[in-house]
């Protein structure tokens, strides 16, 4: 389906789809599956280096237009599933080279899984997601819709890495080649984490966010127009920073605040490197 039939049908909806503007969307679909189109990209003319694709966003909203809600049980006599016909768990074969350990994982057709990645369960990814060979979804974390996962990244336990789907323009999380994100970690919309930074455990950022780094003595945050960028090989821990009011000082309260502590060296790579043998 090209771009300007996706636009066309998604701005000026038919009263019914018909079987060859279902065909075509499903032909979009399996070119997401195959990571041919992305809701986003690299773009070098970018400051944050990504580029969102609005019309592979509206392709994605169409496919739940056109479809029906229906029985997807595995087995109906116990627990029944229900959802839209367009959006089935994607097929995996042996020749996709994926690894998906037994134990309630899901991975939703639209979604881009290379070669190389391990899926630990129970995890979950969701529709116009992308993610790069090599990299490790453990127990207990979610890729939402249109993220865009790097190569040889470790997205740890429990972690939670945001869709961003709507708005349409708005660009969903990028987590770039490396990245390490520790368990409990939150990252959502409007945050770039640029390649070989690592989140530590229980770290959350989302556009809003102000990071501290302490080492460039620099504050990051994103703005209306430009999302949160994590630097390169950045380590960000979470922290905390004292409230200036008087009421507060009084009851001694501070806020949660992400902090960049170093960038990776020799022990990063150590600790960082452990993953590995799970594999």
């Amino acid at each position: 389906m090209q771009q300007s039939q996706i636009e066309c049908l998604f701005d000026e909806p038919p009263a019914e789809y018909s079987e060859e503007q279902l065909e075509a969307f499903l032909e979009f679909k399996n070119a997401l599956n195959r990571g041919e189109v992305r809701a986003a990209q690299p773009d070098s003319s970018i400051a944050s280096g990504w580029r969102t694709n609005a019309w592979v966003k509206k392709g994605i909203l169409l496919g739940f237009r056109m479809g029906t809600t229906i029985d997807m049980s595995i087995d109906a006599t116990r627990q029944r599933f229900m959802d839209k016909s367009t959006y089935p768990v994607r097929a995996v074969t042996p020749a996709d080279g994926v690894r998906i350990v037994p134990g309630g994982s899901s991975i939703r057709d639209g979604s881009f899984i290379g070669q190389g990645v391990v899926c630990m369960p129970p995890m979950f990814v969701n529709v116009g997601a992308y993610v790069g060979e090599g990299t490790m979804i453990d127990s207990h974390a979610l890729v939402g819709s249109c993220a865009q996962i790097g190569r040889n990244c470790h997205i740890s336990a429990g972690a939670q890495i945001g869709g961003v789907l709507e708005p349409i323009g708005a660009m969903p999380v990028i987590i770039e080649d490396q990245v390490m994100v520790g368990g409990n970690c939150g990252v959502f919309e409007g945050v770039v984490v640029k390649r070989r930074a690592v989140l530590g455990s229980g770290v959350i950022l989302n556009g809003s966010t102000a990071v501290y780094d302490l080492v460039r003595e620099q504050i990051y945050a994103g703005t209306e127009g430009s999302p949160l960028v994590i630097p390169e090989e950045a380590v960000v821990v979470p922290g905390s920073r004292a409230i200036s009011r008087p009421v507060a000082q009084r009851w001694g309260l501070s806020l949660y605040t992400p902090i960049i502590v170093k960038y990776r060296d020799g022990r990063t790579e150590e600790r960082v490197q452990l993953e590995s043998l799970f594999r």
